[in-house]
């Protein structure tokens, strides 16, 4: 009886880790800590399996019609957005794409990543994880695999990158806030490790210190970047001493739960305090009040974020270029805006 070959599954299965895993460890790939390989390294020897390396170098040569597209929160309306315009891109192009969620996971993104690899992707995109550094991309970028990093910027890695105007979107929004006559603004939400946030945080305060108000430490209230994360934002905002009349929120899904934390105190938004989000997700026109926002284009940013990787692939070439795109100010009822003039301002 011919003994059955030995593979990588069965391997993953023996040292109690994912395939993606035992394929970092095979190519050597130093994302993997040592105790795993350790354990990898033991499965491999007890099950006699052979690495089939010419195989495996055919495989990641050989031209492929897929990319990869990694996000960090699919559960955020805005990723999707983002990933429905790659996909516009991609599809004319003739390729098919392989879409993550890494859920801010960063073994989960590597894992995920390795896979794609497994899988022959002529190119990534990718929103990374937080706490991704340059050397995540090494591996990549060393195999000539041309990547497109977008909304959040890595320092130091050498990769195309993506990103939105969020200093100048959120200067803008304070300003529109000041001279509404709010003195008392909050920045509620977002994970404070983040460039993003950095950003629009360092928009917020230059706006606020410009006209003379000073920036209140406790007024900045970080959270999830999500529509609870907005309610739990607002619920200690709300418990600040001489308490703030107005917020600029991290994102549409956190101004969406300062709505909703707000009408749980029988405050209405845009009434009795205003509201301004960072996004213009599809949801912020149609919502009540509709949401005054800071618009980003999340279809156009993932359509061009395909035309940059797709420019990568067709010239054979890997040559990092970073974009910053323009944002808009999108006054709706949500800050308190009479509604004469509402509509969009260009920022950047």
């Amino acid at each position: 009886m011919t003994k059955s070959r030995v593979t990588v599954v069965d391997i993953a299965r023996a040292a109690g880790v994912s395939k993606s895993t035992v394929s970092l460890v095979l190519q050597a790939s130093p994302l993997v800590n040592e105790q795993t390989r350790a354990k990898v390294n033991a499965a491999i020897r007890e099950l006699g399996y052979v690495y089939n390396r010419g195989a495996a170098n055919l495989r990641q040569t050989a031209a492929s019609r897929i990319v990869g597209i990694v996000v960090n929160d699919l559960t955020n309306s805005f990723f999707a957005e983002l990933a429905v315009g790659m996909d516009m891109v991609m599809q004319s192009a003739g390729f098919v794409q392989f879409l993550a969620n890494t859920g801010e996971s960063l073994d989960r993104q590597r894992e995920v990543i390795a896979s794609m690899r497994e899988h022959g992707v002529s190119g990534l995109i990718i929103s990374p994880a937080r706490g991704t550094d340059a050397a995540d991309f090494k591996p990549l970028t060393a195999a000539g695999i041309p990547v497109v990093v977008v909304v959040r910027n890595i320092a130091g890695a050498k990769v195309s990158s993506l990103t939105s105007d969020n200093y100048a979107g959120a200067r803008e929004a304070t300003e529109h806030l000041i001279s509404l006559g709010h003195h008392r603004i909050a920045f509620l939400g977002g994970f404070s490790d983040t460039t993003v946030s950095s950003e629009r945080v360092q928009g917020y305060r230059d706006a606020l210190n410009d006209a003379g108000i000073g920036t209140d430490e406790t007024l900045i209230v970080n959270s999830a970047p999500s529509r609870a994360g907005g309610v739990a934002a607002i619920e200690r905002a709300m418990l600040i001493a001489e308490r703030p009349t107005a917020a600029l929120c991290f994102n549409d899904a956190v101004a969406f739960g300062v709505c909703d934390g707000l009408r749980a105190r029988a405050q209405e938004p845009g009434r009795d305090f205003g509201v301004v989000g960072f996004d213009d997700v599809i949801e912020a026109e149609s919502a009540v009040p509709a949401l005054t926002t800071v618009s980003v284009d999340p279809q156009g940013m993932g359509r061009r974020a395909a035309q940059m990787l797709l420019k990568q692939i067709n010239s054979g070439r890997v040559e990092a270029e970073a974009i910053v795109s323009s944002v808009r100010l999108v006054v709706r009822q949500s800050c308190g805006a009479s509604t004469r003039g509402l509509g969009r301002r260009n920022i950047g």
